[in-house]
């Protein structure tokens, strides 16, 4: 990677071309350690992980560089680090272990679980004609998805290539994200991962992921056995050839990243790689040496300093230029903001670094914003540039649709719609006129959690088979099993079910902000009741592909949907609007009640009412104008709707889309304004405004 001279970035020029660079037939290899007493560059064969080759000192220059230049690196050499060090707090060195080079951009494992050794690539791929698509924000649709569980049981794709890079970008899945309408896939970590001992022991692995060992190198199980064997350079090969492929798809390819912890776990797990390298300097802990843990996995890197913030940065340019990446989904993205006193600043210099470094200056962004720190709940507190997983949509969109529904059928409705209504809007009561409704990413489910089939089934989580006696996973779901708990043959339960899934999936994708689709929800996969489904490597979390009559009609939704969204930019306004100003790019929104009447404040909060009709205006810069009228109506009961006379310039009501069909309907029906509609409970009816 070229030195970046932008004396803002974390460390400056002192911190550039950390690990191996190749050059005029020698390689030079930086490593950063502060506290460090000598480094030493250890070689092995080519083939026995264990049979050291040679080795050579590193010498110290300023700044807690270490640096050699040596004919004993290139391509393909395995090699790896000692660092010898001072004893006291914090510091735990040992110049008897082999420590990963941080900034590795290959590995190679041996027999132990504890052998790994870092590798020297040669960066370097055709790519072609293939481009970044660079899809606009309120354009973007994100498919959140696992790389594995994609394609592992897709009978289109060849058994060589399932649950692998090659697999998902396959023909069979490039064809199936297009009839979808998606636009962007999120991936779960794909980043080299290792599982805890702790799973191992119980016969179980780390499916999703979120257990880094290394922040340049993509994980080789994905990988196929042909790129496999022919070792880690072939296995890069294989994860750019993905991109390109996706890339010449119109594709977008975003990465769930975890920098808020490592692999190393707590004081007294493994020794991999910066725990030896300088643990006083890369991990956050106090006084005595004990780690300040705000991510729940042992350990919580260190960001205040230069090189932790380095080493996330130059690792997303990495991915951003050499990989070709489009965005990054950062995981327990307040950790990585947290200051010397290990509390969290919007002003971070590493999420300005990553703002403005001109490498990532298109790509997406995306935070999850929280942490089981102290004061580690951030919902709307990321900078502008920022988007933010929007936690408060996802609890308000399940109260209203089951966790309401169900307390109704024992008393009357708990809330009314108005809060409803304002996430449906793009949640301006979270996030800043300055950042817009597309700072909000909006989400039903993820992978973690209960599936969008199992939030409709299952009153409490199921989690048995993580081995936890049912102690993992979260206890609030605000979900509605709608009588029955888990599988049933009743049709009236059954049809209660598909309609909530429904009306959850219509709301995602007809609100204002950026929605997440979990890949399977589409179709209503199923976990069994599981919310936590992390260590479950088996058809529990793959994707079955064998869908039954009405999965395909939920698929036909959702790509209706997705298309609907695509077709009405008022549906995905960039501004908030402004009563009395023309703001490019708003939707300029009208709240009528069910007798077509402009809404009361006091209708707002009144539990009884929660019946709406929405107008949304857009007011694009470069598409035709456009407007939309959706119908929510949020009790079990019918209602008859009156559609307004009051909206200028508007002769009649085209209907686009209702939930209380089974499968999507293409009639088009037209109704007039003051027409009285029957709305069946608990649904939605789009229409547009002509």
């Amino acid at each position: 990677m070229p030195a970046n001279r932008d004396v803002t970035v974390p460390g400056g020029t002192a911190l550039d071309n950390l690990g191996v660079r190749l050059h005029d037939g020698v390689g030079t290899l930086r490593v950063w350690s502060q506290n460090a007493s000598s480094v030493e560059l250890v070689v092995f064969d080519s083939t026995d992980l264990d049979w050291v080759t040679d080795q050579v000192d590193l010498e110290r220059l300023p700044g807690g560089v270490w640096e050699v230049t040596t004919p004993l690196l290139q391509p393909g050499v395995r090699y790896a680090l000692r660092v010898g060090g001072p004893h006291g707090p914090g510091n735990t060195f040992n110049p008897e272990t082999l420590l990963l080079d941080p900034y590795a951009r290959g590995l190679a494992q041996g027999d132990g679980y504890e052998e790994w050794r870092s590798v020297v690539i040669v960066d370097g791929f055709d790519w072609g004609d293939s481009r970044k698509p660079q899809i606009p924000l309120d354009r973007t649709v994100i498919y959140e998805g696992h790389l594995k569980g994609l394609t592992k049981r897709q009978p289109d794709v060849p058994p060589a290539l399932h649950g692998t890079y090659a697999g998902l970008a396959h023909p069979a899945m490039i064809e199936y994200f297009h009839a979808l309408g998606i636009t962007s896939i999120e991936l779960l970590p794909v980043q080299a991962f290792v599982s805890e001992p702790r799973l191992l022991e119980r016969g179980l692995t780390n499916y999703w992921g979120y257990n880094t060992l290394n922040f340049f190198t993509p994980h080789n199980a994905y990988a196929t056995e042909e790129s496999r064997k022919g070792g880690p350079e072939a296995v890069l090969a294989e994860f750019k050839g993905m991109v390109r492929l996706l890339h010449e798809a119109g594709l977008e390819v975003i990465l769930d990243v975890v920098y808020n912890h490592t692999a190393e776990e707590g004081l007294g797990g493994p020794r991999w790689s910066m725990r030896g390298i300088d643990n006083a300097s890369y991990y956050r802990q106090d006084s005595n040496g004990a780690y300040i843990d705000t991510t729940g996995c042992g350990n919580t890197l260190n960001t205040s300093t230069d090189a932790g913030a380095r080493l996330v940065l130059d690792s997303l340019r990495y991915w951003a230029q050499e990989m070709q990446i489009d965005g990054f989904r950062f995981d327990l993205a307040t950790s990585i903001a947290r200051d010397a006193a290990h509390t969290y600043t919007p002003e971070h210099p590493l999420l300005t670094a990553i703002s403005n470094d001109p490498i990532l200056k298109d790509a997406k962004l995306i935070a999850e914003p929280w942490d089981v720190g102290l004061g580690g709940w951030q919902t709307g507190n990321f900078p502008a540039g920022w988007h933010e997983w929007n936690d408060r949509y996802r609890d308000r969109v399940r109260n209203f649709w089951l966790s309401d529904i169900d307390y109704a059928r024992r008393a009357s409705a708990p809330v009314g719609i108005g809060g409803f209504a304002t996430r449906l809007a793009g949640s301006s009561n979270t996030f800043s006129d300055q950042r817009g409704p597309l700072a909000s990413v909006n989400f039903v489910t993820a992978h973690d959690g209960f599936t969008m089939h199992d939030l409709v089934s299952y009153d409490v989580k199921h989690n048995e088979a993580n081995g936890e006696h049912n102690r993992d996973g979260a206890d609030m779901n605000r979900s509605f099993n709608h009588g029955i708990e888990g599988p049933t043959d009743d049709p009236a339960i059954l049809a209660a079910r598909r309609k909530a899934m429904r009306n959850l999936l219509g709301t995602l994708l007809l609100s204002a902000g950026i929605p997440m689709l979990t890949a399977g929800d589409e179709v209503g996969r199923s976990q069994r009741g599981n919310n936590n489904a992390y260590a479950q490597d088996t058809a529990m979390t793959w994707l079955s592909w064998d869908d039954e009559p009405w999965q395909e009609d939920l698929r036909a939704h959702v790509a209706k949907l997705i298309r609907l969204r695509a077709e009405n930019p008022a549906l995905r306004p960039s501004k908030y609007a402004r009563l009395g100003e023309h703001i490019p790019n708003a939707s300029v929104m009208d709240w009528f009640d069910q007798n077509g009447e402009t809404m009361e404040s006091e209708q707002w909060t009144d539990p009884g009412n929660r019946t709406i009709q929405y107008v949304a205006a857009s007011t694009p810069d470069t598409e035709a104008a456009n407007r939309i009228l959706l119908i929510v109506h949020g009790t079990e009961a019918p209602i008859d709707v009156r559609l307004p006379d009051e909206i200028e310039g508007a002769t009649r009501f085209v209907s686009l889309w209702s939930s209380a069909d089974e499968s999507p309907s293409d009639a088009g029906e037209v109704f007039a304004p003051g027409d009285v509609l029957p709305i069946p409970g608990t649904s939605m009816r789009l229409f547009r405004v002509e």
